[in-house]
C-alpha cells in the first residue's frame, strides 16, 4: 500500500531530505514498499506552499543512510537544499493497476465502517502499517454509534468483510464494543 495521497490527483510518494555533497544530490525518503520502487515514477511534483514544480531523477543511487538522487538541472547546492522537507508526488495514474481486492491507503481514508450488525463504527482516518498487518484507525462521526476511536486490524476474509468503494463504505467483522 502506498502513503499519504495529495490534492490534484496527485499521491505523494516521497520527501526530499537532507543534501549530500556540492553537486546537488540529495537524499530521499520513499515512502513506497521496497523504497527503491521510487525510482519506476516520474515525472515527480514539488509542491511548496502553492508552487509546483516537475522534477525528473536523472541519477540515484543507494546509501549507507538511504536512498540519493539528483534531480535534472539541480546542481547547486543551494537550490537543493530549499527542496528540504518539500514532498514528492506523482499522478494517481501513474500508480499501478491492483489486483481485484487491493487497495491504496488513499482509497481507503474516509470510508465509512460499519460492523456485520449494522452498527456504524465512524470513518478512517488513518491507517497505520505494524508489520504484521496494516491496521485502520477508525475515527467517530457525526452519525457513529459512539465517540470512540477503533484500531481495526486490516484482514482480509476475516475481519474486513467488504471493502466498496463506490458506496463509500467496508463492512467488518468488528464488534461495536471489542475489547471493552
Amino acid at each position: 500500500m502506498t502513503n499519504i495521497s495529495a490534492g490534484d490527483d496527485r499521491v505523494v510518494l516521497a520527501r526530499v531530505g537532507k543534501i549530500h555533497g556540492i553537486k546537488g544530490w540529495i537524499r530521499l525518503e520513499s515512502f513506497t514498499t521496497p523504497p527503491e520502487n521510487i525510482f519506476n515514477y516520474g515525472p515527480f511534483f514539488s509542491a511548496s506552499g502553492q508552487d509546483s514544480q516537475e522534477l525528473e531523477i536523472d541519477q540515484h543511487k543507494q546509501h549507507a543512510n538511504g536512498l540519493l538522487v539528483h534531480f535534472k538541472g539541480i546542481d547547486d547546492p543551494e537550490i537543493a537544499k530549499a527542496m528540504t522537507g518539500t514532498e514528492l508526488s506523482v499522478r494517481s495514474t501513474e500508480l499501478p493497476e491492483l489486483q481485484d481486492g487491493h487497495y491504496y491507503w488513499r482509497q481507503l481514508l474516509g470510508l465509512k465502517v460499519i460492523n456485520t450488525s449494522g452498527e456504524l463504527l465512524g470513518e478512517v482516518t488513518k491507517l497505520l502499517e505494524t508489520g504484521a498487518n496494516d491496521v485502520l484507525v477508525v475515527g467517530p462521526d457525526a452519525a457513529s454509534l459512539d465517540e470512540r476511536e477503533r484500531l481495526i486490524p486490516y484482514l482480509l476474509d476475516s475481519v474486513i468483510e467488504k471493502v466498496d468503494l463506490e458506496a463509500g463504505v467496508i463492512t467488518v467483522n468488528w464488534a461495536a464494543d471489542y475489547l471493552d
